[in-house]
């Protein structure tokens, strides 16, 4: 069984926001889990914890408050977004376990661009010698994920100078451009899917039609 894959283009963070918690709201217990793939307009989200001293001069680029885990992050063109809507029960994970999923997934797709990553057990993320080259944030609602990865693939990331990533001070953040990897966002969807879909336990993910997603 494969999982459906809607690839939504360029977003307004806002706009997917709302989308999320719709699909999840209207969720059955029959209904397939999806991954939604996406590059936002610039935004900062600040999550759930969330404390205003870590934004720090923001400028123009707006701050949107979101229900996922986590602190305040930078989405931009480069950045190769992930949301993961999956029946967690249905698939026999935690959150705790969903996370692994993800953040393994990324070393993964890394190790295959020869580039050695890792997670830290005390920041979730996945991070290349120090510097933070993808963060997760989840919300789970009646046993539903939404939100999920962003992965730095060629962005600007001057924006990340303007908060403290995460809320974690100093945090050096990078990209796989950077780390000689691919320089375009295409090239990391396919890989990232594959490994998203095995270790959710599906035999390989199908682009579905956006319509009216977003």
């Amino acid at each position: 069984m494969q999982i459906g894959v809607r690839d939504l283009g360029r977003t307004v963070y806002a706009d997917t926001l709302r989308a999320m918690r719709e699909q999840t709201g209207a969720r059955g217990s029959e209904t397939e889990d999806e991954i939604w793939l996406t590059e936002h307009e610039p935004v900062f989200t600040q999550g759930q914890a969330g404390r205003a001293e870590h934004v720090l001069a923001p400028g123009a680029i707006p701050v949107v408050a979101s229900d996922r885990g986590g602190q305040v992050t930078y989405h931009g063109p480069g950045q190769l977004v992930a949301y993961l809507l999956v029946d967690i029960r249905r698939a026999g994970l935690g959150p705790r376990a969903l996370v692994t999923v993800i953040e393994q997934s990324i070393v993964s797709v890394l190790a295959g661009f020869g580039i050695e990553s890792a997670s830290r057990p005390d920041a979730p993320g996945v991070y290349v010698q120090g510097a933070k080259v993808a963060s997760l944030g989840l919300r789970i609602r009646k046993g539903c994920s939404y939100h999920g990865l962003a992965f730095n693939v060629a962005m600007d990331l001057e924006p990340f100078t303007r908060i403290n990533p995460c809320g974690l001070l100093g945090v050096a953040v990078t990209q796989v451009a950077d780390l000689g990897g691919p320089t375009q966002v295409e090239a990391v969807k396919a890989p990232l899917l594959g490994e998203l879909a095995r270790r959710l336990g599906y035999d390989g993910w199908r682009y579905l039609p956006v319509g009216g997603t977003v």
